[in-house]
């Protein structure tokens, strides 16, 4: 990682969760209590990883995928067969609560998503398209890893698609770091300019209103 900071930062595990939709692939997306870490915010189920989710002499992406199996089932009581792992995201600097989380794909079971009681408030199948758009249009409130993910979903037409983006076993690292301007914040990744790239270059979330948009030169 970018530093020792980051080195030390604590660990979790995410699952993207798809099925094949009637007009492409769909994704489960939870919408959070409203308290607590990502307050309101719809997100895929996971979270931290606990003493049981390691296993000596693991890979840390390892650890996390088990992290991410165990609270899918808590949170949405589902028991996934499969994951292939995505991307690592690692929090900008100046957050109050910064994870390095661990970010994988997982095939629908068709058992039935259900909001856990303290967990989740809701559950929902979302074409990506469909989710960047509700959240422009303040209809749920996205954080940017889960934005930026449903951006690259969106051209996926089945399952297998989407699983073809994962760059295994060198998964894409997303190093977010944040400027804030007059009407909202610029989320941008190590290829953007403002982290030191080439003159122009773009790898960027531009998360203002009325539109969030991504930037990529």
């Amino acid at each position: 990682m970018s530093s020792a900071e980051d080195e030390d930062l604590p660990v979790a595990g995410t699952a993207v969760i798809l099925r094949d939709g009637t007009h492409g692939v769909e994704v489960l997306l939870m919408r959070r209590p409203d308290r607590g870490s990502f307050a309101g915010a719809w997100v895929f189920p996971g979270g931290m990883l606990e003493l049981g989710d390691r296993v000596e002499g693991a890979e840390e992406s390892e650890d996390a995928g088990r992290a991410a199996l165990r609270e899918t089932a808590e949170e949405v009581g589902l028991a996934l067969e499969r994951l292939v792992l995505l991307s690592c995201w690692v929090p900008p600097a100046g957050i109050p609560k910064r994870v390095r989380t661990w970010f994988f794909l997982a095939e629908d079971p068709a058992t039935g998503a259900i909001a856990t009681e303290d967990e989740a408030v809701d559950v929902r199948w979302f074409a990506p398209e469909a989710a960047l758009a509700a959240n422009d249009a303040g209809e749920i409130s996205l954080m940017p890893p889960t934005w930026r993910t449903l951006h690259g979903l969106r051209d996926a037409s089945t399952v297998q698609d989407a699983f073809a983006l994962a760059r295994v076993p060198d998964p894409a690292v997303f190093r977010t770091r944040m400027e804030r301007t007059e009407t909202g914040t610029i989320f941008y990744w190590d290829d953007d300019e403002l982290a030191g790239g080439a003159p122009g270059a773009r790898d960027r979330l531009v998360a203002e209103k009325p539109l969030w948009r991504y930037e990529r030169v």
